[in-house]
C-alpha cells in the first residue's frame, strides 16, 4: 500500500505520498529451520538484504518535488518462534510466539522528477 502523511517541521507541514512500492530482490545468504521438541518451530535469517523501488512526492507551502527512490536495508538478521499446537482436535495451526529482528545498514537514494 501507499504511505501518505504529514509531518510538522519548523515552519509548516510537510506532506508526503510514497507510493508504487516494489520489491525488487530479496537474498537470504544464511537460513535455517529447526524444530524445537513439543513446542514449534524455529527460523533464523542471518545476513539478508531487501532492495525497494518506489515513487516518492512532497509538498510544503513553499514548494513541491517527486521523484523515484531506492532503497536498499542489509545486514538484516530475524530469529522467530512459531508455535504448533499438537491437539488432533480440529485444523494445523501456526502461531508466531516471538520475532527479534535487527537491521545494520539502510541506503536510501532518491531522484528528483519522475
Amino acid at each position: 500500500p501507499d504511505l501518505t502523511g504529514h509531518e510538522k517541521f519548523g515552519l509548516g507541514n510537510v506532506k508526503y505520498n510514497i507510493s508504487r512500492i516494489h520489491v525488487t530482490a530479496v537474498e537470504l545468504p544464511s537460513a535455517s529451520i529447526s524444530l524445537l521438541p513439543g513446542s514449534g518451530i524455529k527460523l533464523v535469517i542471518g545476513n539478508a538484504s531487501l532492495t525497494i523501488d518506489m515513487n516518492w512526492n512532497i509538498r510544503t507551502w513553499m514548494f513541491k518535488d517527486s521523484g523515484r527512490g531506492t532503497v536498499h536495508i542489509s545486514k538484516v538478521f530475524v530469529t522467530a518462534i512459531f508455535s504448533t499446537p499438537l491437539d488432533n482436535t480440529g485444523p494445523t495451526s501456526i502461531s508466531l510466539t516471538s520475532c527479534r529482528t535487527a537491521s545494520g545498514d539502510i541506503d536510501i537514494k532518491l531522484n528528483g522528477k519522475t
